[in-house]
């Protein structure tokens, strides 16, 4: 008879710390969950940065590779590089065109011979929907100058 008084001394403390612990745990689960979606968030973003920035380079790349160097105006490339990425490449004319020094190096004293300067930018899209406009779309822009020598004159 001993052991029912022992039973009905209990008033349900197990059945408290149990639910408390259950709610501690769920709350801990959603957090992990929030934590989770918003570091995927986070990485694709990082991902559709990388796909801008390495447009921006191809686009540079394109651009001095096909060596359309005008002294008197701008010459644009564009070029989609698949169904999410694109760049828009220009070089324009960057001042006036510098004279090269002769066999003697003086400033100033040369054999016909100039630097065309020239500025490259490249503008690189990566858009999660094309023409749609979302918070995850990202984009690039990269410069670059150069010159080109070659004979005094209008256009290379």
């Amino acid at each position: 008879m001993t052991m029912q008084s022992n039973y009905k001394k209990q008033s349900g403390a197990a059945l408290i710390v149990g639910l408390l612990l259950l709610v501690v745990i769920t709350v801990l689960a959603i957090s992990g969950m929030s934590t989770a979606t918003t570091e995927l968030a986070m990485a694709r973003n990082d991902q559709n940065f990388e796909n801008a920035f390495q447009a921006a380079e191809t686009g540079l790349e394109s651009a001095l590779a096909q060596g359309q160097f005008n002294a008197l105006g701008t010459v644009t490339i564009t070029q989609y590089i698949n169904s999410n990425d694109s760049f828009e490449a220009r070089i324009e004319p960057d001042g006036d065109p510098t004279i090269v020094p002769d066999r003697a190096f003086s400033l100033g004293v040369g054999s016909g011979v100039v630097a065309y300067h020239f500025l490259a930018t490249s503008e690189a899209k990566s858009e999660r929907l094309v023409g749609a406009g979302s918070d995850r779309d990202s984009s690039a822009v990269h410069t670059q100058a150069f010159y080109v020598v070659g004979p005094q004159g209008p256009q290379l």
